[in-house]
Order: C-alpha cells, then structure tokens, then sequence
C-alpha cells in the first residue's frame, strides 16, 4: 500500500513525533538528549523555521514545528534533524543500523475545528509525557521540555524556542498570555490525572 504524501506548506504548525527503532530506550541517558537540543541548534542555523515546543522522552521525541514562507518543508527539516541525530548517535554509540523505528508522523493544527484549542491541547499533551511516564510530577521539573518557556519569561531555553501566534494574542503582556495559558494547563490537569496526584 503506497505511503500518504505529507502536505508541505508553509506558514502551517506542524505537531511531528517519531520513535527509536522498535521503541527501545536509545536516548535514555541525558548524554543523548543533549545531542538531540545540539542538532535541533544546527537545523535552526541552516534552515528557517520555527521551534515551538519540545519534549524529548527515552524512546521518542515530540515537536512542534512551524514552517515560514521562503522556507524549508517540514519533511526537509525532519530529515536533517532525523539524519544528523542518527548518524551522529551511531558515531558515539559504535552501532551500525537505523536508529528511528519509522518516517515521522505528523498533524497540522491549522487543519482542525479550532486550530488554537488544539494547539494547547496538543502543546499539553507532549509536556505532560513525563509527568504520565511517572518520571516527574510537574513538567516545569523535566529538563528537556521547553514548557518554562510558556511560563517563565526570564527563563533561557537550551534551544530557541519561538512562542506562537495563538500564544501570543492571549494578551498583550506576558504575564496575561501566561495566566491565560495556566488555566488551559489546569483543565487539562484535571482532565487527565487523578484527584490523588493534586493532593
């Protein structure tokens, strides 16, 4: 059965994630992670595009992505960042082989019912990984998120992170966009973990 063209536009937000090969735990240590942030560093540097979001997990990583006019795909970006990692990761590790389980997958906000509502949603979902892989019990506490940044205007991201669009009309001033960004993160709080995990 053929593959799905992906759609490469620009000025789309795209929600990517792919996995290491049959989901083993290759970026575990924190040695790994950094070289993930090192890499998206040099896709910044090369291409234009935007960073949005992260959360780098063991086995997996999430990103949200947005593309500009003038320039690269999703899929070139995705590329770069998968191939550099890769053969880099394999460099460090002495191992041959493929190191990601298959092509990236990815959805594109602008393409729901309510493209913002899905933005923090989504935006949700990937910082609380951690915190449902019981690794932590507040995202702000996993390093290699880019959550603070929504949360924390003096706080300075090992990457360059670019708050969107939606983000930004929340309010005129960081501390309003926040506030109003702190009451989705307690729905969605309330939505997905237990009562027990607020006491």
């Amino acid at each position: 059965m053929p593959r799905e063209n992906r759609i490469c536009l620009p000025e789309l937000t795209y929600h990517t994630m792919s996995r290491c090969i049959e989901g083993k735990h290759l970026m575990s240590q924190d040695e790994m992670k950094d070289l993930m942030l090192f890499v998206l560093k040099m896709a910044l540097e090369k291409y234009r595009f935007e960073l949005v979001f992260y959360t780098l997990m063991d086995n997996h990583f999430h990103f949200i992505i947005r593309t500009l006019n003038g320039g690269e795909t999703i899929s070139r970006i995705m590329q770069y960042i998968k191939s550099q990692f890769a053969r880099r990761y394999n460099r460090m590790m002495k191992r041959i082989g493929p190191f990601w389980n298959e092509r990236f997958k990815d959805n594109i906000m602008e393409f729901s019912i309510d493209p913002a509502a899905t933005f923090f949603t989504v935006l949700l979902y990937i910082a609380y990984n951690p915190v449902k892989s019981k690794i932590v019990k507040d995202p702000r506490d996993y390093l290699y998120s880019s959550i603070m940044c929504y949360v924390n205007d003096t706080y300075i991201a090992p990457v360059k992170i670019t708050l969107h669009e939606y983000y930004i009309k929340m309010g005129k001033a960081f501390t309003e966009r926040r506030n109003k960004f702190l009451e989705y993160e307690e729905m969605y709080r309330k939505r997905i973990l237990p009562a027990t995990m607020f006491s």
